[in-house]
């Protein structure tokens, strides 16, 4: 999967000189927690809603409603932006724009293809994707097991499953609690809960859970 295909597009972008108070109007509108600054058709930032809120006079200010006004209507988004973007492209794997985001801490990454903002990928295109491969709007038996870390061992178990008659909706490998094992959660159809675990049994090396989902 890349991140074309799951980007939010068309992207809302804001001007530098756009009112802090107006782009925090436009981000509860949009229901969008980031955007491009752009001027002149290119991308000179990113702002995002805690930018604009970390602006804005403190609640317990001392300041009149009149004073805190005045003050807000004189910083634009320039004075807030971060001016080193970091961005992505269309054809970027999209566990590589998923790395990119949790190692610098970024909530979204603008997606840029022949130097043109076409779009971008945030947290919650990641927790959509997340939803779907772990299967989690259908229904099924859950698994989770932790299996010896060797080949062959997935094969095993996929295909004990398998010929009990399961029908799997997601599958998921994950770190173990040592070097020698890995875990592993499933979810299938098709099956009785204690007839996964009959059928797995002889192949895993622990059970961690095992639920109706």
């Amino acid at each position: 999967m890349l991140v074309g295909e799951r980007m939010s597009h068309p992207v809302i972008s804001v001007s530098p000189e756009t009112p802090i108070h107006d782009a925090l109007a436009m981000f509860k509108k949009e229901h969008i927690r980031r955007a491009p600054v752009m001027k002149d058709g290119k991308m000179v930032g990113i702002i995002s809603e805690h930018d604009l809120i970390n602006a804005s006079p403190s609640p317990a200010s001392t300041l009149s409603v009149w004073e805190m006004n005045y003050l807000l209507s004189k910083i634009t988004v320039k004075g807030v932006m971060t001016k080193k973007v970091m961005t992505v492209k269309k054809d970027t794997p999209i566990e590589e724009a998923a790395r990119i985001m949790a190692d610098n801490k970024l909530g979204g990454l603008p997606v840029v293809d022949d130097g043109k903002v076409v779009g971008m990928i945030t947290e919650t295109d990641l927790f959509k994707i997340f939803l779907e491969l772990m299967g989690a709007r259908e229904k099924g038996i859950r698994v989770t097991v932790q299996v010896e870390d060797k080949p062959g061992q997935l094969m095993k178990l996929t295909k004990a499953v398998s010929d009990a008659g399961g029908d799997f909706i997601s599958f998921g490998q994950f770190t173990g609690p040592d070097t020698s094992s890995k875990l592993v959660t499933f979810k299938v159809a098709g099956m009785k809960l204690d007839a996964v675990k009959t059928a797995v049994e002889k192949i895993v090396k622990k059970f961690w859970d095992v639920r109706q989902s």
